[in-house]
């Protein structure tokens, strides 16, 4: 496909607008979805009918030359934004080192700096150390490898509403069935579901919300039998749900008292997104295991596994690894994001994110009772939508406002176990008036549905 369209191509000197030349999708972008649906597995879907050619500060433009505003990130990953300067350097200058060798065969020294960093970084004072992978998916399946190890045992409790891949072992993690499940398994054993900590819906507080799941796995399952306990601090897919608190106190309380290994999956709110580097850290929590990917490497491929040295040493060489695990590309793309999250103070501007999202829409509430809950950290927050009458879940409200605002020039992403969450992910690069324009088109959505 040509591309002639009258910006620079990517980075922060795009123009930091909203611009609609054509309707969505336009005709360069329709012809790259026709040769996508003859050419891509059906399976593969797609949530912005454009085809993009640039992204930089809080703006996606596509082949048309329109320019979307950003509140996806990309499902969280282009935290830095989408082509950050350091990010953009660190690739160019080692693409032109080597781009492979395979830390398994040759080692380097990105791979150790990124284990190094993240040591340091993640929450606990404790010796630590680090396995790098491709994906959340993947630290995930390492994370439960690296537990069962550790304590001998096999079983593993995941909760209601949680999302933690697509791999066989991720999807028994994951609580919901479509698109993530159905009609793939049969799926690995040995994995439990308990109810976890959802304010709006369970009424519970967290102690009594961790009781209740405490209860189950020692009556259903047993500590003596299980490896690990597995959640995400602020669950994503299953709907942005931030748990009452106290209850991840309790429950990483439990895991200690019983030798059970406590997972933190901070794939989705890990790196600044929730105004702190890691969501662990706004309840107090200390992990045994933590899963990152997503926002690590500004967009390149890149996830790990950080916990306990003990732990991560208990599997025996080379039980972890693969062949692309750690790419010096995507390691040198993580060494400058992390610069960029510490010295940019990209923690506080996701906290000033928030901030200008849940006032926007707590005052809209008042007004609209479809509105369930405004509810999330940082810039990772979420609206929920109900029958105000009867309380039902309304994803057909949900994904009507999501349309017309991918018609308006703005990207936003729906969530929830059923789907009736639209939620805000914006890179923390977008500007306050950018911003601001993109609530005020959701916000007339919602108005006019």
């Amino acid at each position: 496909m040509t591309v002639d369209i009258a910006v620079p191509l990517g980075g922060p000197a795009l123009r930091q607008e909203r611009r609609l030349v054509t309707s969505i999708p336009g005709p360069r972008s329709q012809e790259l979805l026709d040769r996508k649906a003859a050419a891509v597995s059906a399976g593969v879907g797609h949530a912005v009918p454009v085809a993009a050619v640039a992204a930089g500060g809080g703006v996606v433009v596509d082949a048309d030359g329109n320019s979307l505003i950003d509140l996806g990130s990309g499902i969280a990953v282009t935290t830095v934004g989408a082509a950050h300067p350091r990010v953009v350097e660190a690739i160019s200058a080692q693409a032109a080192q080597f781009t492979h060798t395979c830390f398994m065969i040759s080692p380097y020294e990105q791979y150790v700096a990124v284990a190094e960093a993240l040591n340091r970084l993640t929450p606990g004072d404790h010796a630590k150390k680090s396995a790098l992978f491709n994906s959340g998916s993947e630290a995930v399946e390492n994370a439960v490898k690296i537990a069962r190890t550790h304590t001998g045992r096999s079983a593993v409790v995941a909760f209601d509403h949680a999302y933690h891949g697509r791999t066989n072992l991720t999807m028994a993690l994951t609580a919901k069935s479509m698109p993530y499940k159905s009609g793939f398994g049969p799926f690995a054993p040995e994995i439990y579901r308990v109810p976890g900590s959802y304010p709006l819906h369970d009424g519970l507080s967290g102690p009594d919300a961790a009781a209740r799941a405490i209860g189950l796995i020692e009556k259903q399952i047993g500590a003596e039998n299980l490896a690990a306990v597995i959640i995400e601090p602020i669950q994503g897919e299953g709907g942005f749900v931030v748990p009452a608190d106290g209850f991840l106190n309790a429950v990483v309380d439990w895991c200690t008292a019983n030798d059970v290994v406590f997972i933190a999956d901070e794939v989705q709110s890990g790196f600044a997104r929730t105004g702190a580097m890691f969501a662990s850290e706004l309840f107090g929590i200390v992990p045994d295991l933590v899963t990152t990917a997503k926002g690590i490497a500004g967009g390149m491929p890149l996830a790990a596994v950080t916990g306990r040295a003990e732990m991560m040493d208990a599997v025996h060489r080379s039980g972890l690894g693969g062949t692309y695990g750690g790419n010096p590309v995507a390691c040198a793309a993580a060494l400058a994001a992390i610069e960029a999250y510490e010295t940019d103070g990209l923690a506080t501007r996701a906290q000033q994110i928030g901030d200008r999202i849940r006032a926007r829409f707590t005052a809209a509430q008042q007004d609209d009772p479809r509105i369930a809950d405004v509810r999330g950290r940082g810039a990772m927050m979420a609206l929920e939508f109900a029958d105000p009458v009867t309380g039902a879940p309304d994803g057909a409200l949900t994904a009507a406002i999501a349309s017309a605002c991918i018609a308006e020039g703005v990207i936003v992403l729906t969530c929830g176990t059923y789907g009736n969450v639209i939620r805000f992910l914006p890179p923390l690069s977008i500007d306050d008036a950018l911003l601001d324009e993109g609530l005020g088109v959701v916000a007339a959505a919602l108005a006019a549905h």
